[in-house]
């Protein structure tokens, strides 16, 4: 089916149609690592880590490539502060974003490029800048002279003194032009810094994005750059100018996809506010899943209120959905694709809130059939719409039992289900009685069916 996806650059929606139907490639900005993530730097990993299930379903191959940000000023400063050097900063916090992203249940992308890893290519492409006349040193300083590229400003559409204070910048007196940006700048002895034709030096931060493109996916358009709504200016509006220009004006990208922001109890996410939310800190208090329902609840577009009755409305989603699974236990599950509708819905620019009230249908058609042949084709459409949106990954009957929750003792309470067993075989509904009323106390939740009782924890 076709794929629409709404274009940054264009303001519409569009078919999606990649270069190379046998290949897409698909870049994605990814973490600078000098800190735990917040809530809002996992919604981007989350929203295109659905869009990547879904090519993945619909072409052969996707080439997925989400960068990481190794080197940077915040970074040099808390090597600095710590007294050790960068990469104790960043290959600690990287293996903390990799281990919450997995928690949210987003696959690792094909390529992780690292800046660090790419300065020679960030030099070269500064280099072709400098020749073709799109760039100029001065004082150890590398700039990209923004007059020199006339389509300046299409992606962001904002007018040039916008575009100046939105940027927020230092009018320099080594600058040719108040709009024009850093590809280059000189380190003293104490930072970090690579050798260069300009002398020693690190990168600015939007030249490192298009060198680890052009690396990874070679000198063409790729066909999708994704990212949160923040970058669209200067960043990717930056990148789009460089890149073409150290292209001799070939297009960068087909497809520019941006996501909106994440609010916390409907106010601006910001250190001045102290509401700044972290991931690591959400996993102990919920289950990554629960938090990638929450960042799939609203449309990717559209901003985020994240609260905690949010999160908790995710988990009593979740109940239900693994509930019509476990109830699916004995049936072998045909395999099948997911039904139409839900397709249809992700295929609408990832329209996740539509798809996650298909999925809802699904298990609630699972709850009332009785027909072997349906239940079975059911089990199989939860199963692979789950997968598409990242969702049902986990064994139902743990789910219901509280997953890896430590405060859960399932030893303790199958016992006192065992006893409650034995009273109700002799009558004791007293006793029965006492022993939900004890467990219900707990958080734990009684289901008798069939002649069996089964528990799951409350959300």
């Amino acid at each position: 089916m076709d794929i629409q996806l709404y274009n940054t650059l264009t303001r519409q929606k569009e078919v999606f149609q990649p270069l190379d139907p046998q290949r897409v490639t698909m870049y994605v900005c990814g973490p600078t690592v000098y800190n735990y993530a917040h809530i809002g730097n996992a919604r981007p990993a989350v929203v295109f880590d659905t869009l990547y299930r879904l090519l993945q379903k619909n072409f052969p191959q996707v080439v997925y490539a989400r960068n990481v940000t190794d080197v940077d000023d915040r970074i040099n400063k808390a090597a600095k502060d710590q007294g050790v050097p960068i990469s104790a900063i960043t290959e600690k916090y990287l293996a903390v974003y990799h281990a919450d992203m997995d928690a949210l249940g987003v696959l690792p992308p094909g390529i992780e490029p690292k800046v660090t890893q790419h300065i020679d290519a960030i030099i070269s492409m500064i280099e072709r800048l400098i020749a073709n006349g799109h760039a100029y040193e001065k004082d150890g300083q590398v700039l990209f002279h923004v007059p020199s590229f006339k389509k300046y400003g299409q992606l962001s559409r904002r007018d040039r003194d916008e575009m100046i204070a939105g940027a927020r910048v230092d009018v320099a007196a080594y600058k040719r032009d108040p709009a024009d940006f850093t590809l280059w700048k000189p380190s003293d002895a104490e930072m970090t810094g690579w050798d260069s034709p300009w002398g020693r030096g690190r990168p600015g931060w939007h030249i490192e994005c298009s060198a680890m493109i052009e690396r990874s996916f070679g000198i063409g358009p790729i066909d999708l750059h994704g990212g949160g709504h923040d970058l669209i200016f200067p960043h990717h509006e930056n990148e789009l100018a460089q890149s073409t220009c150290a292209h001799n004006g070939a297009q960068f990208c087909r497809t520019w996809m941006h996501n909106g922001f994440v609010n916390i109890n409907a106010e601006k996410m910001s250190k001045s506010l102290g509401n700044v939310t972290l991931v690591h800190d959400l996993l102990k208090l919920a289950p990554g899943e629960a938090l990638r329902l929450v960042l799939l609840s609203a449309h990717y577009r559209q901003p985020l209120d994240w609260t905690e009755n949010a999160v908790r409305d995710a988990r009593t989603q979740l109940d239900r959905l693994y509930r019509a699974l476990d109830s699916l236990k004995d049936v072998q599950a045909i395999a099948t694709a997911a039904p139409a509708a839900f397709m249809a819905a992700l295929a609408d620019d990832l329209n996740t809130p539509k798809a996650l009230a298909e999925l809802h249908q699904i298990a609630n058609a699972a709850n009332k059939a009785t027909d072997p042949a349906e239940r079975a084709r059911l089990k199989g459409e939860l199963v692979a719409a789950g997968w598409l949106i990242g969702l049902l990954q986990q064994d139902p009957a743990a789910w219901l039992k509280g997953g890896t929750d430590a405060d859960v003792d399932a030893a303790a309470i199958e016992a006192l289900i065992a006893e409650r067993k034995a009273a109700r075989a002799r009558k004791d509904w007293a006793e029965s009685d006492r022993i939900r009323d004890e467990l219900a106390a707990r958080g734990i939740l009684l289901e008798d069916k069939a002649g069996e009782t089964t528990w799951r924890v409350a959300s």
